[in-house]
């Protein structure tokens, strides 16, 4: 073999960094996105769990001739995964179930990432934000997202 040959056969330096920032890049981009990916799937599966509990607070209204749960340990047997307790937790104790009776100037109370806030005699607000008052047979459910730091009401 010729010496020409041999520089043919290989790869140069720059070829190779050339590729090497391309794989990088894709790498970047893979790490940025995969977050908001995990953040977005742990949202959906709070709004999940939000309507778990509006179906147990239906069931319970069913069940008791329309009378609202005041505690989340009387919830405990309609939805699923609920633990006794004074308030009980959801899902594994990921979440903390509050229920309360609406009172004026609670939009939000205690609802956040980790906390499903209930809020009889509410409802939701027209963008679905925070709670209003409603009639004695409604109630509002509430958690807090990531996503934002936006809050999803669900009405009952």
């Amino acid at each position: 073999m010729s010496k020409q040959e041999l520089k043919q056969k290989g790869f140069t330096i720059i070829e190779v960094v050339l590729v090497l920032a391309i794989a990088a890049l894709i790498f970047l981009m893979v790490f940025i996105a995969l977050p908001a990916l995990q953040r977005n799937q742990r949202d959906q599966a709070r709004r999940t769990v939000v309507g778990k509990v509006a179906s147990a607070v239906t069931t319970y209204q069913s069940n008791r001739r329309s009378q609202q749960p005041t505690t989340g340990a009387l919830l405990a047997p309609y939805a699923d995964g609920v633990a006794s307790g004074t308030n009980g937790s959801l899902e594994n104790g990921s979440y903390t179930l509050v229920v309360s009776a609406w009172a004026a100037g609670a939009t939000v109370g205690a609802a956040n990432q980790s906390t499903i806030q209930v809020y009889t005699g509410a409802k939701c607000d027209p963008t679905g934000a925070f709670s209003v008052v409603g009639t004695a047979k409604q109630a509002a459910v509430l958690i807090g997202l990531e996503n934002g730091n936006a809050v999803v009401c669900q009405e009952v």
